[in-house]
């Protein structure tokens, strides 16, 4: 792991748990913006992730409790760090590269353990992160460490990580990656499936860390 190393270094400049005790709901989003999203798929990726922003931000709760990061691959960059959405600025994403699944999941986890262990040194409660995958192609490097990562993860109750099929994603790599059946987005619903992600998140967040929560049936956006 050490070539992750450097990423402990990575400021939270807008902390602010001073002023916001509430406890927090982490989402890690690793996004693919590899070449074969360029287009359509990159317009409509852009326009859900603004989408997502917005309703979160009209929950009031919501909007001091969740937390966004953003990683996209292709090749791996960190494009936003922990945020609460008022702090949480998208950038418009491109694509181009290939498709380096592995690296990004595993830097995801990372950056999920690093966020936990910096609530628990604030004293601030928080809720199960969420990882949740985009991508519309199959791995272009070895992605067999994180899919261990995946599963340690998930069997010690670390995580959910949802991995999501565009287009021409290699589903059975996502199947092998993911311990929970990978779901293929309908057409390119990126607005729609936002949306429930934002509806589940706002959900989640209203409850008291480690509550149970039913999830909401994904709805529209899902190629069955």
């Amino acid at each position: 792991m050490d070539e992750y190393i450097s990423f402990e270094q990575v400021p939270f400049g807008s902390d602010d748990f001073a002023d916001n005790p509430e406890s927090r709901c982490p989402c890690m989003l690793l996004l693919d913006t590899s070449g074969s999203m360029g287009g359509m798929p990159i317009r409509e990726l852009n326009d859900g992730i603004q989408g997502l922003k917005n309703e979160l931000q009209q929950d009031a709760l919501a909007a001091k409790r969740v937390e966004i990061a953003m990683i996209t691959f292709g090749p791996v960059s960190l494009e936003s760090d922990f945020q609460t959405v008022d702090n949480f600025y998208p950038k418009n994403l491109a694509a181009s590269g290939d498709t380096p699944i592995g690296k990004a999941v595993a830097m995801g986890i990372e950056l999920v353990n690093q966020r936990k262990q910096t609530y628990r040194e604030n004293g601030v409660g928080y809720y199960k992160p969420w990882i949740i995958l985009i991508t519309d192609g199959g791995p272009t490097d070895d992605w067999s460490a994180a899919a261990r990562m995946v599963q340690e993860g998930e069997a010690a109750n670390k995580f959910a990580f949802f991995a999501i099929g565009v287009e021409s994603a290699n589903m059975e790599i996502l199947r092998k990656l993911s311990v929970r059946e990978p779901i293929k987005l309908k057409g390119l619903m990126f607005r729609e499936f936002f949306l429930w992600l934002s509806a589940s998140m706002k959900m989640v967040s209203s409850k008291n860390p480690g509550e149970q929560t039913r999830l909401l049936p994904p709805s529209g956006w899902v190629d069955l």
